[in-house]
C-alpha cells in the first residue's frame, strides 16, 4: 500500500512530534485534537523545532516551509477518515484509545491502516475492538520524536504482512530505524526502561539516596545522558505509572509493582515537567529536587 496521507489523533508532545517528522518526510498530515488551544500550541512547537533545525543547517528554509504547508489541523475526528494511515497518539489510557477508534471507524476508508502509538497496551486487544484487526498495529515512536531514531513496530495476532510492510516503509522513509517487538506488555523499550525508573523511585522511597544522588549516580556511574528520575519527569509520572500498572497486571509478577511514592506523586498532580513539579520543581530558573 502506498501511504501518502497521515492522520494523527492527539496534538500533545508525541502527536506534534510525529506530525513534524511525517510532514518533513513528504507526507500530507492532518492533526486532530479536541482542544483548539492544543492544536495551536502544536503548530507553534513544530514551527519552532523546524526553525531550530534550519539554524543548525540540518534542513533548508525551503524544506521547513514545505513541511509546515503539509500540516493541516482539525477538531473533528471524522475528518481523519480519508487518511491512508491513522496514528493514535492520545493519552496512555486504554478506555480513551478504544473510544477514539470506535468513533473513527464509521468514517474510515476500507484500506486505511489504523495504528496506535501506545507504549505498553496490548495491540491485539485494541485491534479486536475495530473492524480491521488485520490492518491494525502498534507504531511506537520514542520521545522526543524528531530526535530519537527508534520506532517500535508491534504486530497484533491478526496483523497481516501487507500492513507491516507498509508501516516499515514509512519508518524507512522517515530515516528512522524499526525494531520489531512481540505484542507483550510494554514491548521492548519500556519493558526494560520502566522497571529501572520504578526501581530508582523505590531507591528514593527507601531513603537509599536523594533525587540528586540517584540521578548523578546513573549519569556518572552508568554513563546515562539523563538520570532516571529526571527522565521520569520528562516522560510524565502518570505515563510511567500507567505503564507499570500494565506490566504488573499483564505479567502478574510482583517485581513490576509500582512504587507507592510514584503513585503518591501522581495523586498529588506532580506529573513532572508538564505540570511543573515532579521529582524536580521546574517553577524557578533552575530545576530543584523535591526530595
Amino acid at each position: 500500500m502506498d501511504i501518502k496521507t497521515v492522520g494523527i489523533v492527539g496534538a500533545g508532545q508525541m502527536g506534534n512530534g510525529i506530525a513534524h517528522v511525517m510532514s518533513l518526510a513528504g507526507y500530507d498530515v492532518l492533526l486532530n485534537d479536541v482542544s483548539e488551544e492544543t492544536l495551536n500550541a502544536a503548530i507553534a512547537t513544530i514551527d519552532r523545532n523546524l526553525e531550530r533545525q534550519v539554524s543548525r543547517d540540518k534542513i533548508t528554509a525551503e524544506a521547513k516551509a514545505d513541511a509546515m504547508a503539509r500540516i493541516k489541523t482539525t477538531g473533528a475526528l471524522p475528518d481523519l477518515g480519508q487518511s491512508d494511515l491513522v496514528i493514535e497518539a492520545a493519552t496512555e489510557r486504554e478506555t480513551v484509545k478504544q473510544a477514539i477508534f470506535e468513533d473513527l471507524l464509521p468514517h474510515l476508508k476500507p484500506n486505511t491502516i489504523l495504528t496506535s502509538n501506545t507504549s505498553s497496551i496490548s495491540i491485539t486487544r485494541l485491534a479486536s475492538r475495530t473492524d480491521r484487526p488485520e490492518k491494525f498495529m502498534g507504531f511506537h515512536f520514542m520521545n522526543p520524536v524528531p530526535v530519537m531514531q527508534l520506532v517500535e513496530l508491534i504486530r497484533g495476532i491478526a496483523t497481516d504482512s501487507e500492513t507491516f510492510a507498509a508501516c516499515k516503509a514509512v519508518v524507512d522513509k522517515l530515516g528512522k530505524t524499526a525494531a520489531t517487538a512481540e505484542d507483550f506488555p510494554a514491548f521492548i523499550v519500556n519493558r526494560i526502561l520502566m522497571p529501572m525508573i520504578n526501581e530508582a523511585v523505590y531507591t528514593l522511597y527507601e531513603g537509599v539516596g536523594s533525587v540528586s544522588s540517584i540521578d548523578s549516580s546513573l549519569k556518572l556511574g552508568a554513563n546515562h545522558p539523563m538520570g532516571p528520575l529526571e527522565l521520569a519527569d520528562f516522560i510524565g509520572l502518570d505515563t510511567c505509572l500507567a505503564i507499570m500498572n500494565v506490566l504488573h497486571d499483564g505479567l502478574a509478577d510482583t517485581k513490576y509493582r509500582p512504587c507507592p511514592l510514584l503513585t503518591k506523586y501522581v495523586e498529588a498532580g506532580w506529573l513532572g515537567r508538564k505540570s511543573q513539579r515532579g521529582f524536580y520543581d521546574y517553577r524557578g530558573e533552575t530545576p530543584v529536587p523535591t526530595r
